[in-house]
C-alpha cells in the first residue's frame, strides 16, 4: 500500500488524484444535496474551486516540466551545455532530466575532448610543416656550405696527382686537411645544434666559477692570440662568482660571441667585455667597434647559416644558432644591440642560477 501511495510516477500521481477527484465530487454532491437552499450553487462552486486544483496540479506535475525538459532538450541540440536542466522530482520527469544533465555533461566532454584532440593535431600538422621546411633549408644550406670546400679539395687532390714538387706536395695535402677537417666541424656543430634543439642533448648543470670561466676563454681568444691588433678592455668582478649551470655549453657561448668580436672589430678598435652584477643577475657583454648590424637583419642573426649583408666573419654560421639554443634551454635572456661605433652582444644569468 505504501509503495503504491508513494506517487513515483506520473501515472501513479495522475491516477491517485482522479481517484481523489472523483470522491470529493461525489462527497462535496452528496453533502450539498441535503442543503435546503443553494446547494446546487455551492455544489458548482465546489466543481470550480476542484477544477482550479486540477489545473493547478497538472500545470505543476506535468506541463511545467515538460516545458523545461523541452527547452533543455532544444539546448543540447544547439550544443549549448551552459544551463542543466532544473526538473527536480521522484518521477520519470526528475529521471529525465537527470538523464538529460548527464548526457549534457558527456556531449561536452566529448566535444572538449575532440576540440583539444583537434588543436594538438593542428600543432602536430604545424610542426611536421615546419620541421619539413627546417630540413629543406638545412639540405639547401648545407649543401651549399660544402660545394666550397669540396670544390678546394677536388682541386688541391687533382694537383697532387700532377704535381712533382714535394713541397707543393705537402702544401697541397695540408690544404685537403684543412678543408676536410672544415667540413667535420661544420657536420660535428650542425649534429650538435641539431641534438640542442630536439632536446636529444641534456644539460651538465655544475657548480663553478664564472669568472674565471671568463678570464679562462678571453685570455685563450684575446690576450694569448697572436697579431691582436685592438684595444681590449674589460671589466669582471673583482670577487668569485658562483653559478650553476651547464660550464661546458657556456663556455662554448663564451667562445662564440667573443671569437665573433674579434673577428669584426676595427683595426686598432676597442673591444670591451663587462661582467657585472646587479638586479639580482650576472651581466655578461662584448662590445665590439665594427661595421654595425643592419636594423632589419638583426632578427635573423640568430638563425642557422645566416651571415647577414656584408659580414666580414667567415664561420659557419651556425655559432649564433648555439648561443640562442643553449641560453634558451637555461632561461637566459640574451640580444643584440648596436652602438653608435659597434655591436654589443649580451645575456643574463637570473639569480636562480647564482650561488
Amino acid at each position: 500500500m505504501k509503495e503504491w501511495f508513494s506517487l513515483r510516477t506520473v501515472r501513479k500521481k495522475l491516477v491517485l488524484f482522479s481517484k481523489l477527484a472523483g470522491i470529493a465530487l461525489l462527497l462535496s454532491y452528496s453533502l450539498t444535496a441535503r442543503l435546503p437552499v443553494g446547494g446546487e450553487a455551492v455544489w458548482l462552486l465546489l466543481v470550480i474551486l476542484l477544477v482550479l486544483l486540477l489545473d493547478l496540479f497538472l500545470g505543476r506535475s506535468i506541463s511545467k516540466p515538460v516545458a523545461e525538459l523541452n527547452a533543455s532538450a532544444k539546448r543540447i541540440a544547439d550544443l549549448d551545455f551552459s544551463a542543466p536542466c532544473a526538473v527536480v522530482s521522484k518521477d520519470e520527469f526528475g529521471e529525465l532530466a537527470a538523464s538529460l544533465n548527464t548526457m549534457a555533461e558527456n556531449l561536452r566532454q566529448a566535444l572538449a575532448g575532440l576540440e583539444a584532440a583537434n588543436r594538438q593535431l593542428e600543432l602536430d600538422v604545424e610542426t611536421e610543416r615546419r620541421l619539413l621546411a627546417e630540413r629543406r633549408e638545412l639540405v639547401d644550406s648545407l649543401s651549399h656550405e660544402m660545394k666550397t670546400p669540396l670544390g678546394v679539395i677536388r682541386a688541391y687532390a687533382e694537383g697532387l696527382l700532377d704535381e712533382t714538387d714535394e713541397a707543393r706536395k705537402r702544401k697541397y695535402a695540408q690544404v685537403v686537411i684543412a678543408e676536410a677537417e672544415r667540413m667535420n666541424g661544420l657536420l660535428m656543430t650542425l649534429l650538435d645544434l641539431s641534438a640542442l634543439e630536439s632536446g636529444a642533448a641534456a644539460l651538465d648543470i655544475t657548480r663553478f666559477d664564472f669568472v674565471e670561466l671568463v678570464e679562462t676563454v678571453a685570455g685563450r681568444l684575446l690576450i694569448d692570440a697572436p697579431n691582436a691588433d685592438f684595444d681590449l678592455q674589460y671589466e669582471l668582478p673583482g670577487q668569485k662568482v658562483f653559478v650553476r649551470t651547464d660550464r661546458r655549453r657556456m663556455e662554448r657561448v663564451l667562445e662564440n660571441l667573443i671569437g665573433n668580436a674579434r673577428k669584426n672589430v676595427y683595426p686598432g678598435g676597442r673591444l670591451r667585455l663587462e661582467l657585472t652584477e646587479g638586479d639580482g643577475a650576472l651581466h655578461f657583454s662584448v662590445l665590439n667597434q665594427g661595421r654595425v648590424i643592419p636594423e632589419d637583419a638583426l632578427p635573423h642573426i640568430w638563425t642557422k647559416f645566416y651571415r647577414g649583408r656584408g659580414a666580414s666573419y667567415s664561420g659557419s654560421g651556425l655559432g649564433l644558432s648555439i648561443v640562442a639554443q643553449i641560453l634558451s634551454m637555461q632561461n637566459m635572456p640574451y640580444g643584440v644591440e648596436n652602438q653608435t661605433d659597434g655591436v654589443r652582444f649580451w645575456f643574463d644569468i637570473p639569480d636562480f642560477m647564482l650561488r
